[in-house]
């Protein structure tokens, strides 16, 4: 893509914080009638049944499906994030709370596997591990995690229980940052245009290599697709066959991050029990602070996580085909595929 081709994005993709704390248009509560849907479709489900079965078509929720239709629709189509708040996790079992949380998964996309294991209900939570070795996923530490994008249309966490402190989410539109980073400096803009080797931290789907090229930045079929996980970038570089940055790749990466991080574009959220937050990969960054847990295992911060492959969603640049299998729109796309792998819906990390 020559410089003169690179455009700004229009529309409500482009959104600055301030005016997100002054519109709560994103913020949607659970009323009784929803409750009431929801455990219904439990009782109906019961105990027995695979949760990874559970389809779409399996129960209907008339009342519900309005306002998650209205949720897809921003989230796809709008502003790229919505927060849902109510689902009365305190109350429920864990085994309820995840099938509600799924059943409502359901109605926006397809569950794809988040890792290896074959996983489609994730659990983030700090399982001890070393956040600065290489190949561990973030998410099971307790370490901060840096903006970044997951492999999917949409990811959906669930909150269970917080942290004692921090733990805090922030996002920030990948749209907006592109615009800033396009008047600012457009030849770093020219750079995120361009692909940069990007780790599978050891998750290789069948016939792919340990590494993928994938540009930060696409403008494709009228649309800005961002895509970004640094520390995957990072990781590649510590391949030997991998090419090392150059210092202006080194500084349009600093540029995404600083952006990010900004008080005019970074939004920030304080979870509570019971609240799910859905972001569109291709229009959202999305990060964490660092946290101290407590010392109870029954207490320590727990989030289920969804990757969802929208229903609705859009075409995606060629590039997506090495990470996501398809690029067309309505089909199940993305997430880890390994040799071996069978999906699971597991209850505990």
């Amino acid at each position: 893509m020559s410089d003169d081709t690179l455009r700004k994005s229009e529309g409500p993709a482009v959104w600055y914080a301030p005016d997100m704390v002054r519109d709560h248009a994103w913020q949607h509560v659970l009323d009784d009638r929803h409750i009431a849907e929801l455990n219904n479709a439990l009782e109906q489900l019961g105990d027995a049944r695979d949760i990874a079965t559970v389809k779409r078509s399996d129960v209907t929720l008339p009342t519900l499906d309005v306002l998650l239709g209205t949720i897809s629709d921003e989230v796809l189509h709008g502003r790229g994030f919505a927060l849902l708040r109510g689902l009365p996790v305190e109350r429920w079992t864990r085994r309820q709370s995840a099938l509600a949380y799924w059943i409502i998964g359901s109605r926006i996309g397809v569950a794809v596997p988040q890792n290896a294991q074959g996983h489609v209900l994730g659990h983030v939570r700090d399982l001890g591990l070393d956040p600065n070795a290489p190949m561990t996923r973030i998410y099971t530490t307790a370490a901060r995690q840096e903006y970044h994008t997951d492999s999917c249309d949409i990811v959906a966490l669930l909150c269970l229980c917080g942290a004692r402190s921090g733990g805090a989410s922030a996002i920030a539109s990948s749209t907006t940052i592109w615009n800033e980073v396009l008047e600012q400096r457009p030849d770093l803009a020219k750079i995120l245009t361009e692909p940069f080797h990007t780790d599978r931290k050891g998750e290789i789907p069948p016939g792919k290599q340990a590494t993928y090229p994938m540009p930060v930045f696409h403008d494709h079929a009228g649309e800005i697709t961002g895509v970004y996980a640094r520390s995957f970038i990072e990781a590649a570089q510590t391949r030997p066959d991998t090419p090392g940055h150059t210092p202006l790749q080194i500084e349009a990466l600093d540029r995404v991050d600083g952006l990010a991080e900004s008080d005019a574009i970074r939004l920030d959220m304080e979870f509570r029990p019971g609240d799910m937050q859905l972001l569109h990969n291709h229009q959202i960054l999305h990060a964490r602070t660092s946290y101290e847990d407590w010392p109870e295992p029954e207490r320590k911060r727990h989030l289920l996580r969804l990757w969802l492959s929208a229903h609705d969603g859009r075409e995606l640049p060629h590039w997506f085909a090495e990470r996501y299998g398809s690029i067309a729109r309505g089909t199940v796309r993305g997430g880890i595929r390994v040799d071996g792998q069978s999906l699971t819906a597991p209850l505990e990390p």
